[in-house]
Parts: C-alpha cells; sequence; structure tokens
C-alpha cells in the first residue's frame, strides 16, 4: 500500500469495515432516538446530544481501536460518558436511559472484531431495539412527565379547593393533568409552587413544544 509520512494512504479493508458499520450503527441509533424516543418526548435538544454522541463514540473507539486501544480504556470512556451530567440542567432518569442505550450501541458496533460476525452483531442490536420498543409502545404506554408551576392563586391550594385547582391549571396549561404537588409557598407574594404530573402520551402530540407560559420541565434549574 502506498504509504504518506509512514501512515497508509488507504486500507481497503479496515476503511469498507469502518463505513459498513457506521451505516449500521447511525440507523440502530437513528431508530432508537428518532423514532421510539423522539415521537413520545419531541425534544430536539436531546435528539441532537444522543446522535452527535453516538457518532463520536463510535468514530473514536473505531479509530482508536487501529492503534491498540484496549477493552479497559474502552469501558472506561464508556463509563464516564454514562455518568455525564451536564452543568446547567439535570438530566431525567429516561434520558440518561436513552443516553446509555446510544453509546452502548456505539461502543458494541465499534468494538466488535473478527471473532464477532455480522449474524451476532445484526442480532445485538435487535435485541436491544425490540426491547426498547416493547417498553416504550406495548409495556409502558403511559410516561408521566412532571412540570414545575409558579402559581398566584393560593387560596385554590388548599386540599379541600384540590378539583378546583386541577381544573384550573387544565384550563391554563392545555395538559391533562394525572396529580398535583403543592411546593414552596410564599405568602408575602401570594404565589405557591406547584407540580403538575401528566402522561406524555396523551399530550404531547398536541404540544409541539416542551414548554408553556408559567411552567418549566422538572430538568430545567
Amino acid at each position: 500500500m502506498p504509504e504518506f509520512l509512514n501512515i497508509e494512504l488507504m486500507n481497503w479493508e479496515d476503511f469498507w469495515d469502518l463505513i459498513i458499520k457506521a451505516v449500521f450503527n447511525t440507523l440502530v441509533v437513528l431508530y432508537l432516538v428518532r423514532v421510539l424516543y423522539y415521537k413520545v418526548t419531541p425534544r430536539k435538544d436531546f435528539l441532537f446530544t444522543y446522535i452527535m454522541i453516538s457518532q463520536v463514540v463510535y468514530f473514536m473507539l473505531m479509530l482508536l481501536e487501529n492503534v491498540g486501544v484496549n477493552l479497559g480504556f474502552a469501558l472506561g470512556l464508556f463509563a464516564i460518558f454514562g455518568m455525564l451530567r451536564y452543568r446547567t440542567r439535570q438530566i431525567p432518569i429516561r434520558e440518561m436511559t436513552y443516553l446509555f442505550l446510544v453509546i452502548g450501541v456505539s461502543v458494541i458496533n465499534a468494538l466488535s472484531n473478527r471473532r464477532v460476525s455480522y449474524a451476532e452483531l445484526v442480532l445485538t442490536n435487535l435485541v436491544v431495539v425490540a426491547v426498547t420498543y416493547l417498553l416504550e409502545r406495548k409495556f409502558l404506554l403511559k410516561h408521566e412527565s412532571k412540570r414545575e408551576i409558579n402559581y398566584e392563586k393560593v387560596d385554590l391550594i388548599k386540599p379541600e379547593n384540590r378539583e378546583e385547582l386541577i381544573r384550573d391549571l387544565e384550563e391554563r396549561t392545555g395538559l391533562k393533568i394525572n396529580r398535583v404537588e403543592i411546593g414552596r409557598m410564599d405568602f408575602l407574594r401570594d404565589s405557591a409552587r406547584v407540580y403538575i404530573y401528566y402522561f406524555e402520551s396523551e399530550t404531547w402530540g398536541s404540544l409541539g413544544d416542551d414548554s408553556y407560559a408559567g411552567g418549566r420541565n422538572d430538568d430545567d434549574d
């Protein structure tokens, strides 16, 4: 093979292995995050994050494998990414699970060597996708989400006015509220912090956005 500065210009075997696995890995990740995750929780910020982290992890491990990276290093890298927390917000457990999924799939696809057949690799990815699909669409149809609202009608936070409180919150937010919790109360400002819980499968299709007036997500700090 021709070389430049002691580096091969092209290794066709490794090149096609990189391309084929990259396409396969991208398709699996896109199905997980674009079809399964995004249709239930249309958060473009997380969608972008999942896809980009998957691509970077895959190509980094594939290229490092060619220079002799060992399994311990790869697992250490996987653990670092798996425990990732953003400084500006706390990631909800469901989003962390999908982050774990896309990193895990990318690590598996990148580190599979010649002792792992394509049939085994495809089967492993299909099992991950199938289990995620069953949990997301069949067994766990409703995902309860939480939002925080600064509420000014403090007279409605009394236990005997709970039904009227829920009706008022539903009219303001357009959400079908499952339950509410009362947080910190500020009587000097006549306001209270109210946490509302609702099922995403019943509301996300009509929202189209992850925010509304007077409220915020439970992962916004």
